[in-house]
């Protein structure tokens, strides 16, 4: 059994548009994870690291916390353990900081415990622990990633195609909007219409990811669901939408609950985007990371 481990989990991206709470991508942009087993009573914590910010440095950090609930499962006492963090992926900004956790935390106490645990059994706690699949399973397996539930009430979890020349570019702000702020805006209640007008855009924007077809997914990205409801609390998206549709994009969406903005790009305008996108919100105020990523097809990644 090894006594340390070295876990990295990428960001994510969660609904795209009209995937709204099953719908996910793995991104090239990454939090690292080390669990090394301690001399000291069961339970007991040592935290450190970089970019640690307002991460808590207790037993209430959400790492810790699933890292200790898998052995909670297993009906085992959880270890000693000192944990290093370098935090890349920032929080509360939409870009699956909590599932790096969640996922980091389960991952890493497989490992430590002797992998009593497949894949899929990890995946279903992660899922239970956020609440919803479309961040924790591309996390946890890397790609596109939808997610349903089938008549047993387990997940059914399809790997979809993505081609190589759309570009995800991510906008970041400096400002934070949770994920509970997010949902207090969002109605309780939707209209046939706008169910079916989701329906038939997330059956285009499969198709338009896995072909790159331009025009399908310039009208593949919208959505009646969650984006109209929760752009008002991101300042600049209307601005910041139409300089990334001006310099190449084929849409632009809020990445998870937001705040952080994604477009869509070809690989020859993927510049430019960043730079329209980063220009617009400039001038209106806000600090903004731009970045230009990749879809990651590994997920986690393990070191002993």
């Amino acid at each position: 059994m090894v006594s340390s481990i070295s876990v990295m989990v990428p960001a994510t991206t969660a609904n795209i548009g009209p995937g709204f709470d099953c719908l996910g991508a793995a991104l090239s942009l990454y939090n690292q994870f080390r669990f090394t087993l301690t001399p000291g009573e069961p339970g007991s914590l040592k935290i450190t690291g970089s970019g640690l910010g307002s991460v808590s440095l207790g037993t209430d950090n959400l790492l810790y916390r699933a890292f200790k609930h898998l052995f909670d499962c297993l009906g085992k006492p959880c270890p000693a353990i000192a944990l290093e963090i370098a935090v890349n992926v920032p929080l509360a900004r939409g870009l699956g900081s909590s599932a790096t956790a969640i996922v980091g935390g389960l991952v890493g106490a497989n490992e430590l415990a002797g992998r009593p645990l497949s894949q899929s059994e990890v995946m279903r706690l992660a899922i239970a622990l956020e609440g919803h699949p479309d961040n924790v399973v591309p996390a946890l397996l890397g790609g596109c990633r939808l997610a349903a539930s089938n008549r047993e009430g387990t997940w059914e979890i399809c790997e979809l195609p993505w081609q190589g020349d759309i570009v995800p570019v991510v906008a970041i702000p400096d400002f934070e909007l949770s994920t509970a702020t997010a949902r207090q805006v969002l109605p309780t209640h939707y209209s046939r219409a706008d169910a079916i007008f989701n329906a038939a855009h997330l059956g285009l924007l499969l198709r338009a990811l896995a072909t790159g077809n331009a025009d399908w997914l310039r009208a593949a990205l919208q959505d009646k669901i969650h984006q109209p409801y929760r752009k008002s609390l991101i300042q600049g998206y209307d601005a910041v939408e139409a300089a990334a549709i001006a310099a190449g994009a084929y849409g632009l969406v809020i990445s998870g609950a937001g705040p952080t903005l994604l477009a869509l790009s070809p690989t020859g305008q993927a510049a430019a985007v960043a730079g329209a996108m980063e220009q617009a919100w400039l001038a209106l105020g806000v600090h903004p990371q731009v970045k230009a990523l990749a879809l990651d097809t590994q997920g986690v990644q393990i070191e002993a």
